[in-house]
């Protein structure tokens, strides 16, 4: 096991050389690789959604990507309780939202109350707040937060955008108008426009005084205004960087990184923490309710000839049910390597018998698995391609259902699908409970009590080493049971023209443009 601060890249902006010095002014055109389909950062998950989201709203806390200590932002200072289950946050003074209205204790109270009322439509907040009882308005500037276990994860929670603070406006709204751009929060930038399919237009909010303490400068941002444009295919992305039509793009295609650098623009990566690109069973479905078939696609999966063949030296293939950039990640390589004629032997154990196109059968049906996926990633669809010619080898036949983002969401709840394909960026290994934990979201389907049990002690454990051993042992559980067959990590790759700079990544691999500048 490694700790995150022996593993997280620093969070230095790209200077280029020559440049004048920092000053504002001028608009940003970003790239998106996908449609965000929703801007309300509390219930947005996919980063094409979270760039722009996050540039509304402040948090709580921030968390320092070189470090992963816990550092203030709205809050200057904070207490917990050595159980860990209160949390008594002191509050800054003038902050307020772009409608004027105070970022008090109150604000946080409205905030928390109603992530928990959106429920699973918060995807990630409602898991961060599980066990919630309640916020306690101590004074105008204290907020006392309540749970009803100990929560070990919640104070990274609130370094997230996904725990951002809207203003009272917002929070009343239905979850469908804020997705459309209803959004008013206490962020360096405005929202102006969402036009669905086209592009997000943001706008610096002038007098804004609160911002992080990791940030180098004080004040209001840099930069008038932020234009994120929707461009779906890479290959014009990385055209639209080259002629000058946009200033940076994001989910750099990894066939273009070697172009874009030989041809003077600047690459910046960044290992993303979480959950890594994986397929996640889903055992409602009958074939693989066997843990032999679950364990037999596990082996036959070769993770390195996916990085070879369809990414670049910018990835690397996973090693356990964590990347290697979280928290408390345990290198579990070992439980992973390719072996086919593993496969073929539980297969065979399985009851499943060659048939005479290659394909197994068992009672009369062929064995056939239905993935989903979506298509916001470039490389997902031709790794997921080199898999099913891998598992083909295996006698298994895959069927690939691609979705948009939001149609994506919708088949997921549906449930008809033998695996999902996709990933999760967080720094704090809870991130596990979010994808594994029965009684939350449970989109795996899942009934396993050792799993459960491990997840709720890792959440609550006050011992940092106990912690890790609970979240060592949840990782084992997860490749043991062949729940997740984790293929690669993910690493966000960003194509900026020279006159970007100090364009900064969050300790979660998402994008903070405050102290960014244009020369």
């Amino acid at each position: 096991m490694i700790s995150l601060a022996a593993t997280a890249c620093s969070s230095s902006g790209t200077d280029s050389a020559g440049s004048s010095s920092p000053h504002s002014g001028g608009r940003l055109t970003f790239a998106l690789s996908a449609d965000p389909t929703c801007v309300d950062p509390q219930q947005v998950a996919a980063n094409d959604a979270i760039y722009p989201a996050r540039q509304l709203v402040d948090s709580l806390t921030d968390q320092d990507p070189g470090t992963g200590k816990i550092v203030p932002w709205l809050a200057t200072s904070w207490e917990v309780s050595k159980d860990a289950r209160t949390f008594t946050f002191h509050l800054r003074d003038g902050a307020t939202f772009s409608d004027g209205t105070a970022v008090d204790a109150q604000a946080v109270k409205d905030n928390f109350d109603g992530i928990v009322k959106l429920g699973a439509k918060a995807t990630l907040g409602s898991s961060y707040l599980l066990g919630y009882q309640g916020t306690t308005v101590v004074d105008s500037h204290t907020a006392k937060v309540a749970f009803s276990s100990p929560n070990a994860q919640f104070l990274q929670a609130t370094s997230t955008f996904t725990l951002g603070l809207l203003a009272k406006s917002t929070l009343q709204l239905p979850a469908t108008q804020r997705c459309t751009g209803k959004i008013v929060g206490s962020g360096p930038f405005t929202l102006t426009d969402y036009t669905a399919n086209k592009s997000v237009e943001e706008k610096r909010r002038k007098g804004y005084d609160w911002g992080s303490s990791l940030w180098s400068k004080k004040g209001a941002a840099y930069l008038d205004r932020l234009s994120f444009k929707v461009i779906p295919e890479s290959g014009v992305r990385t055209g639209s960087l080259q002629s000058g039509q946009v200033d940076a793009i994001g989910g750099v295609a990894p066939q273009d990184e070697a172009g874009l650098k030989s041809t003077g623009f600047t690459l910046q990566p960044r290992a993303n923490p979480g959950l890594p690109f994986a397929l996640t069973v889903n055992l409602a479905r009958p074939n693989v309710k066997d843990l032999k078939v679950r364990q037999a696609i596990q082996k036959a999966v070769n993770r390195q000839e996916v990085v070879d063949t369809v990414l670049s030296s910018s990835y690397k293939p996973a090693t356990s049910a964590l990347a290697s950039t979280t928290t408390d990640w345990t290198d579990l390589s070992g439980r992973l390597g390719f072996d086919l004629a593993g496969a073929e032997k539980l297969l065979d154990e399985a009851g499943w018998k060659t048939g005479p196109d290659g394909i197994r059968v068992k009672n009369g049906k062929r064995l056939t698995l239905k993935v989903l996926w979506v298509t916001n990633f470039g490389p997902n669809q031709t790794s997921l391609e080199l898999i099913q010619q891998q598992l083909k080898k295996a006698g298994v036949a895959v069927t690939l259902d691609s979705h948009t983002l939001a149609d994506f969401l919708a088949a997921r709840d549906k449930g008809d699908y033998d695996y999902s394909w996709g990933n999760t960026t967080r720094v704090d290994p809870d991130i596990l409970r979010t994808g594994f934990y029965s009684k939350g979201l449970n989109y795996a389907r899942l009934s396993d009590s050792t799993l459960d049990g491990l997840l709720e002690k890792e959440a609550s454990a006050a011992d940092p080493k106990q912690r890790a051993t609970y979240v060592t042992d949840a990782q084992k559980v997860i490749l043991d049971q062949a729940y997740q067959v984790p293929v690669f990590e993910l690493t966000t790759v960003l194509g900026l023209s020279k006159k970007v700079h100090s364009l900064d990544f969050e300790a979660s691999s998402r994008l903070q443009f405050h102290d960014t500048w244009l020369s």
